[in-house]
């Protein structure tokens, strides 16, 4: 089974020369038009959801969108440029003799491409007879329980509210050379942070010469939110105020993962200042949840019509305010 090369650039709908602040915004727009909490076709728009993110999560990291510019017309092509080696146990990589040499996911949110070549982890881990890089050691014979596989799990803030149940397929060749499909439900757990494993039992490499098949560990990776960032388990919101908000002081609507609460601007906000939501987080181990802070920017208006205008130099006449004053 053929791995798809992914366009992330034409996913985002950016140029291959946008700057990172162009890809971010790019993505905020998508990301908000596709969200499932909002698209009336929710099943279209968790899809288009999950390719944003897979998109984002290479362009938007330095390192990543160096690596995957490399590809290009090489992959496409059918040759990937030096250097670019598949990952042991994950779709089109190698696994040791004797093992099925191909596993294709879906459910998990992430495409072959992005396991292949972006993941953050070997496939093959712990197994009986392979080190956690999918290296082999001779064995005696007999039979030989399988390699436990690891595969990265796309996981939305949402579901780390509220837990979810997601369906997961596996393709992988039987001792054919067929491609079969095993499809069994994943249980996600309220509260799973980012590098979380969740075992399935039974689910990893099948064993050799008739020993049992071993686990199958998914890593959870957060999906990015275009309105939250992650700190464990509290939650981060960039609130930009105009500049009589933060004098004056006033109440704003603020969103959350439960529906936006109104916040309190207290008269004189400063730019950096993080006020708190109580309360309004993820969950934690313990039952708790984490807060939400709200980051305090202030945007000036880039135009004004003519009586605002006025308003402004009046109020510069008359205020006795200066930023740079030392003393």
């Amino acid at each position: 089974m053929a791995v798809e090369f992914r366009d992330y650039y034409k996913i985002l709908g950016v140029p291959k020369s946008a700057t990172d602040d162009e890809i971010k915004k790019s993505f905020r727009k998508l990301a908000r038009k596709y969200h499932p909490d909002v698209a009336q076709d929710k099943k279209s728009a968790e899809e288009k959801f999950k390719e944003i993110n897979e998109a984002y999560e290479v362009l938007g990291d330095p390192e990543k969108r160096k690596k995957y510019d490399t590809l290009g017309v090489n992959w496409k092509q059918g040759a990937p440029p030096p250097g670019w080696q598949p990952r042991g146990g994950r779709a089109g990589g190698r696994a040791p003799e004797g093992m099925h040499e191909e596993f294709h996911f879906s459910g998990t949110g992430f495409s072959d491409f992005f396991e292949q070549f972006f993941g953050g982890h070997e496939g093959f881990r712990n197994a009986t007879g392979f080190g956690g890089h999918g290296g082999f050691r001779q064995q005696a014979a007999g039979p030989q329980r399988g390699p436990d596989v690891e595969s990265d799990i796309l996981v939305t803030l949402h579901e780390v509210l509220n837990g979810s149940v997601r369906q997961i397929s596996l393709r992988r060749p039987d001792e054919t050379g067929e491609a079969a499909a095993d499809t069994f439900r994943v249980r996600i757990p309220a509260g799973a942070t980012e590098g979380r494993l969740i075992r399935v039992a039974g689910k990893g490499g099948a064993g050799l010469h008739g020993g049992p098949a071993c686990d199958l560990f998914l890593r959870v990776r957060l999906a990015r939110h275009p309105d939250f960032r992650v700190k464990e388990a509290d939650l981060y919101h960039d609130l930009q105020l105009a500049p009589w908000e933060a004098v004056l002081g006033a109440t704003v609507s603020v969103p959350t993962l439960d529906g936006s609460v109104g916040l309190k601007i207290a008269p004189g906000t400063q730019p950096g200042q993080q006020l708190r939501v109580r309360g309004r987080g993820l969950p934690t181990e313990g039952g708790s949840r984490g807060d939400l802070y709200a980051v305090i920017s202030v945007v000036v208006p880039e135009e004004v019509e003519a009586e605002e205008r006025a308003h402004w130099e009046q109020l510069a006449a008359k205020s006795t305010f200066n930023p740079r004053r030392t003393s």
